[in-house]
């Protein structure tokens, strides 16, 4: 992000005058100040972004003056200046809030090096003024082992290495913003920052200063110069989430920048160039927005350079289990509880959910079944809250088989059902014991196709109907035979 106005504070004109041709080569704003009382009534008028501080002032100690600076409420990075350095001036300065600290006489090329640098760390300082990063990010790597997940690795690592434009869609709570993260993590510019900006939790009056910025007295309460999410991101990658909210008078801007890669403050005049690398996410279909007349032809065809539809939760199912107990982890440390993982029950019913609110409902259902539960125990079916109606049963089971272990006797005329005769809601356990019968019926008793119906391991199987046998349950005593 680049620096605009100087203050030089410097009583020695030959030093005044070559660090004002240095400045000047930079196309900076620049004021001169001679003495300390010129740079107070300065500082006092306006706001700078660098200032060139001689130490030794005929009017006063330089250092004095950068200690009283703490006070202002956009203090400007300092540099120090002096020809009569030593390393304990040096050490105070820094101690007392300066930038840098440069000796007399310098070369122009010094001078270069301290503006590069001021640039980078006032860049950083905003960034992280705004941002922060996810202190979960370690764990937000892509997660799964589906066809889809599978292919989408793939076009991110093709894709990830350019400069293309993304445009990520697919429905709310698919982890598009997770996907654009793990683009900016494999790209050139995972260096840089990586800016978001939700274009649908901003209001229509402040998106414009949002993305661009504004200067001081822009608008009513625009009392000091603020830098826009473009200029943050310059270098590094913007992400546009839910682009499609953005209000139509702004859609002409918001393509120009993304076709010229430079715009104007809100209020301001001076042209400002960026290198941005921009994703962009929408939940809508945007080419039906266009088609509808709420989104610019132009600018959709600009964001769709590359396309990803990311696919919902219901079309990953290899995924579900293996997200449960990403999702398990996690929220164990995070909450310092103790859990050694999910029952049988617990995960035959996360796989026959729809999750129609895609990964962040399944993440967010763990996290509560993880407060819920005791601590040692595993999660059973009935922390995780999902809907009463849920029928196990409703599976895909294989087609029969001959039977090879006749485990429990079976009623051919019974058939899977929610509620009881008396039409009571059934409990998830009992519900889970009529998915296990069903299956056993489909499968001519078959344990091992019963089992991979289920989604569940053979001995897992075993284990139930023991239980059943235990409480009562009429089996054949070859319970315990081998499996075909």
């Amino acid at each position: 992000m680049p620096l605009e106005k100087i203050l030089i504070v410097e009583d020695e004109p030959v030093v005044r005058n070559l660090l004002l041709r240095i400045f000047e080569r930079h196309k900076f704003s620049v004021a001169i100040a001679t003495n300390l009382a010129e740079a107070s009534a300065a500082v006092q008028r306006e706001s700078y972004d660098l200032m060139m501080l001689d130490i030794r002032l005929p009017d006063g100690d330089g250092q004095k003056f950068l200690e009283q600076m703490v006070a202002l409420p956009e203090r400007p990075l300092v540099v120090m200046v002096t020809g009569f350095g030593t390393i304990g001036s040096a050490v105070d300065s820094m101690r007392a809030g300066a930038f840098d600290y440069v000796l007399k006489p310098f070369s122009p090329s010094q001078i270069d090096v301290i503006v590069s640098k001021a640039q980078r760390y006032q860049q950083l300082l905003s960034v992280n003024r705004l941002l922060s990063d996810d202190p979960e990010d370690a764990d937000n790597a892509l997660v799964g082992r589906s066809p889809a997940m599978q292919r989408l690795r793939q076009l991110i690592e093709r894709v990830a290495p350019t400069d293309a434009t993304v445009l990520l869609t697919g429905e709310s709570g698919t982890g598009k913003e997770l996907i654009a993260r793990e683009f900016y993590r494999r790209s050139p510019r995972r260096g840089q920052a990586f800016i978001k900006v939700n274009c649908a939790a901003i209001s229509e009056t402040l998106i414009e200063s949002e993305f661009f910025g504004h200067e001081r007295g822009a608008f009513t309460g625009a009392t000091e110069r603020r830098v826009g999410r473009f200029e943050l991101a310059h270098q590094g990658t913007l992400l546009l989430d839910e682009v499609s909210e953005i209000p139509a008078a702004l859609q002409a801007k918001l393509l120009r920048v993304l076709q010229e890669r430079e715009f104007e403050r809100v209020g301001g005049n001076r042209t400002i160039k960026v290198n941005v690398r921009i994703i962009a996410t929408s939940n809508r279909d945007l080419l039906r927005c266009v088609e509808q007349g709420g989104f610019r032809q132009d600018l959709y065809y600009r964001l769709n350079v590359f396309p990803v539809q990311v696919p919902p939760l219901c079309d990953r199912v290899d995924d579900v289990l293996v997200l449960a107990e990403h999702f398990l982890r996690r929220f164990a440390r995070k909450h310092g509880v103790k859990v050694t993982g999910l029952s049988d029950s617990a995960s035959a019913a996360v796989m026959a959910y729809r999750w129609p609110g895609n990964v962040r409902e399944l993440q967010n259902t763990l996290e509560r079944a993880v407060i819920l539960s005791e601590p040692g125990r595993l999660i059973t079916a009935a922390a995780l809250g999902l809907p009463a109606d849920l029928s196990l049963a409703e599976l895909p089971a294989p087609a029969a088989a001959p039977a090879d272990d006749p485990a429990i006797a079976l009623d051919p005329a019974a058939g899977p059902a929610v509620t009881s005769p008396d039409g009571a809601v059934l409990r998830l356990d009992a519900l889970e014991k009529q998915a296990i019968l069903a299956a056993l019926r489909q499968t001519a008793g078959n344990r091992t196709q019963a089992a991979a119906a289920l989604g569940i391991s053979i001995r897992t199987l075993r284990n139930k109907l023991q239980e059943y046998r235990d409480a009562g349950e009429p089996v054949h005593a070859d319970t315990d035979a081998a499996d075909a």
